[in-house]
């Protein structure tokens, strides 16, 4: 079964952008950003549904990992060493770690589940998803909108399928930037702590 994002954003608007951000967050961003360059939908309301489906998604996400976690973890033995990295991040640096989740490459999903197995008050973490939300969301949103205002005098004359492939060559290309990014900002702290 084939699933058009850009064909559910353009019929359910705005609740796809939630429900898809509560699911998977970039994709939708990036292509609500985009509809909201083609006038197809509101920059400010794409934004408001990216960011609610971010902070439902990471809220119902951080509640497993409160009330699950430990099991969760205790069957991961092949990753213990990062989970336990994490859970030192978290515990050193909580407002930063909570708030640059979203923008860790591979902690996408696990990253609000270890958050709520530290324990962090969930009252803080309610507050820091917000402040990461808000920062994802636009970020996001932008770089769709920006990205496609650039493009767009010969993306449209693009089959199908090649349009596909260069949104998954930036998605890489992104992805592999913010590791470097995030690998080297974890050695650099590591080097100071």
């Amino acid at each position: 079964m084939h699933l058009d994002i850009n064909l559910l954003i353009e019929k359910y608007g705005y609740l796809a952008m939630l429900i898809g951000c509560i699911a998977e967050g970039e994709t939708f961003t990036l292509l609500g950003g985009v509809a909201a360059n083609e006038g197809l939908l509101n920059f400010g309301g794409v934004v408001l549904a990216a960011m609610g489906g971010g902070i439902i998604g990471d809220q119902l996400l951080y509640w497993i990992g409160r009330r699950y976690g430990t099991k969760i973890f205790l069957k991961m033995k092949k990753h213990r060493d990062k989970l336990m990295k994490a859970n030192r991040l978290i515990q050193r640096y909580p407002s930063s770690f909570v708030i640059g989740v979203r923008f860790m490459y591979g902690f996408r999903i696990i990253g609000p589940i270890i958050i709520g197995a530290s324990h962090l008050k969930p009252m803080k973490f309610f507050i820091l998803n917000i402040v990461g939300a808000v920062i994802w969301a636009i970020t996001f949103v932008a770089l769709g909108y920006f990205a496609d205002g650039m493009m767009m005098f010969w993306i449209h004359k693009l089959d199908d399928h090649l349009k596909q492939i260069i949104w998954l060559v930036a998605a890489v290309v992104f992805a592999f930037i913010t590791r470097w990014v995030i690998r080297y900002w974890n050695t650099s702290t590591h080097r100071a702590g």
